[in-house]
């Protein structure tokens, strides 16, 4: 049994999901962070549990051939970065690995679907938005940084190597005014101070930048001041904000934003269109990298002009509008009533106009679509880390779309979200992770699933009519029907049924093939088997 602060030589084997060190000491997994795949260590117990223990590095004694010299002085104080000890093509491989295992192992798919992950070309200054906690120092005077790994305690830093360039004069700034002011900070203890995140964002296309002050209050003593001092200091300066936070949350933005100088929102260029970004709207950290994962999604979407789309979780618009050139129809869904008014800016923006943004819950607006009888050829999924409600899964079979593409920041929800998928007939087709977030663990992957197309397929020869068909015909046969529907619902449908059911709508028969009294001998149609049959005519484009 191990024991606390006992020393053991090992070797590091593996990476845990949030990217320490695995070694078995003992037969027992121990995690130790900042190791590297390959190291040969004295590992430190810190604490063991029944199963499991962590542990630190105490004397390095062979290291991996993957390992270099962190680039950054607060590395192993803030939580901000995983993998600034390894060569990026080290993390890139952790990264394809975590992808491939949770695909296989809790998706069921099959690994070869799976594509090579899409590498960033700068893993260093990319992220266009920062939250920054406010705090005192030892010696009283406001501070910002970053909360350290798994706790509330604010590590200070100069110049952080995944923030833009743009973000220190403006920290400088900040605390210029804060301290000169006094103003003072919040106590998430006491619920007591004004100051509690300083908010940025930049938009690395057209140069602006948005400062946004998260306070305990309404509004600020000395604001004017502040912002007169932003101005003066930065000359890409496009928007000052105050966002009120009053709650006692770990929340960090609250719901209620005052725009204290511009027009409270800056513009980017994603993919060759302009997007409206406000402080509370969705919008990817890594414009670069957004980019190469909305071409993807593009590419497996592959749609029709004359099809619809509807863009689920759909922030500002982005994903969706990037492709509404290519559909008839783009629907864009979205909870955030300020990020849906974006979205619909920014489709004007751009001039799209066949554009719909509804502002509900995912799951209830598709169950509303449903209800309108909208039934959409393509469905982009981008849902937040916790990925899909169970119910949303049911929805949008029942909608029964072609393809859906869904992009995930999460292996592990995803690989759920598909196995619920795959029980209603929806299969992944491909997959291809995409480095966003370089020097941290976090992956995003996009995956194509769509219906019958399995790599666990099954060969079915159908057995033609003889008789020529008519014109409707040709888009399926009675059996390519009843094949559909078996496949889909496991339900056994005859082809008096499917004829009672296409003469209902309308669709024309053979000629004298329902002559006779056929309509009072034959039983009505079982409501399961009608919809069924429904479904199959829709998908064959029947009705």
């Amino acid at each position: 049994m191990l024991k606390k602060n006992d020393i053991y030589k090992t070797e590091i084997i593996d990476y845990t999901t949030e990217g320490s060190g695995v070694c078995k000491i003992d037969g027992m997994a121990v995690f130790v962070p900042s190791a590297a795949v390959g190291d040969i260590a004295e590992i430190k117990i810190l604490k063991t549990t029944k199963n499991y223990a962590f542990g630190k590095i105490e004397t390095l004694l062979s290291p991996s051939p993957d390992r270099i010299s962190p680039d950054c002085n607060i590395f192993h104080k803030c939580g901000g970065c995983t993998f600034r000890h390894i060569t990026y093509q080290s993390e890139l491989a952790f990264k394809q690995k975590r992808v491939y295992d949770a695909l296989t192992r809790i998706g069921g798919i099959d690994g070869s679907l799976i594509g090579e992950i899409i590498d960033a070309d700068n893993s260093s200054f990319y992220r266009n938005k920062a939250q920054l906690p406010v705090t005192l120092d030892s010696d009283g005077n406001v501070k910002v940084g970053f909360f350290a790994q798994r706790t509330h305690r604010v590590i200070t830093l100069d110049d952080c190597q995944l923030q833009s360039r743009a973000f220190p004069p403006v920290i400088n700034i900040f605390l210029e005014w804060a301290n000169s002011n006094h103003i003072s900070t919040y106590d998430e203890k006491t619920h007591t101070g004004i100051l509690r995140h300083l908010y940025l964002r930049y938009a690395e296309k057209t140069d602006e930048l948005m400062v946004c002050i998260v306070a305990n209050a309404n509004e600020l003593r000395k604001e004017k001041q502040l912002v007169q001092m932003l101005c003066d200091g930065l000359p890409n300066l496009k928007s000052v904000v105050l966002n009120t936070n009053t709650d006692k949350t770990n929340v960090i933005t609250g719901k209620k934003c005052r725009t204290l100088y511009g027009d409270g929102y800056i513009t980017d260029i994603l993919c060759n269109m302009k997007f409206r970004i406000s402080p509370l709207s969705f919008y990817q950290v890594n414009r670069s990298q957004a980019e190469k994962l909305y071409k993807k999604a593009a590419e497996f979407a592959d749609l029709k002009s004359n099809e619809t789309l509807l863009d689920m979780y759909c922030g500002t618009g982005t994903i969706g509008l990037t492709m509404a050139d290519k559909v008839k129809t783009l629907i864009g869904v979205e909870i955030i009533p300020q990020a849906v008014e974006d979205a619909k800016n920014n489709a004007s923006l751009n001039g799209i106009s066949n554009t719909e943004f509804i502002c509900a819950d995912a799951a209830k607006a598709a169950e509303t679509l449903r209800k309108r009888n909208i039934h959409p050829d393509c469905i982009v999924l981008d849902p937040p880390r916790k990925g899909c409600e169970s119910s949303l899964i049911d929805t949008i079979s029942e909608m029964s779309p072609k393809r859906v593409v869904y992009v995930s920041c999460d292996p592990a929800t995803l690989s759920r979200d598909v196995k619920l998928f795959s029980e209603k007939g929806y299969f992944v087709q491909k997959a291809v992770p995409v480095d966003l977030f370089p020097r941290t663990t976090h992956v995003e992957t996009v995956a194509l699933l769509s219906k019958l197309v399995s790599h666990c397929s099954t060969e079915v020869e159908f057995d033609l009519e003889n008789i020529p068909p008519t014109k409707t015909e040709t888009k399926a046969t009675y059996e390519q029907i009843k094949s559909y529907v078996k496949a889909n619902t496991g339900l056994d449908v005859s082809t008096l049924y499917i004829s009672q059911f296409k003469h209902k709508h309308g669709i024309t028969e053979r000629e004298n093939y329902n002559t006779g009294s056929w309509k009072s001998s034959v039983p009505t149609v079982p409501p399961e088997k009608e919809a069924a049959i429904e479904d199959a005519l829709r998908h064959f484009q029947m009705i």
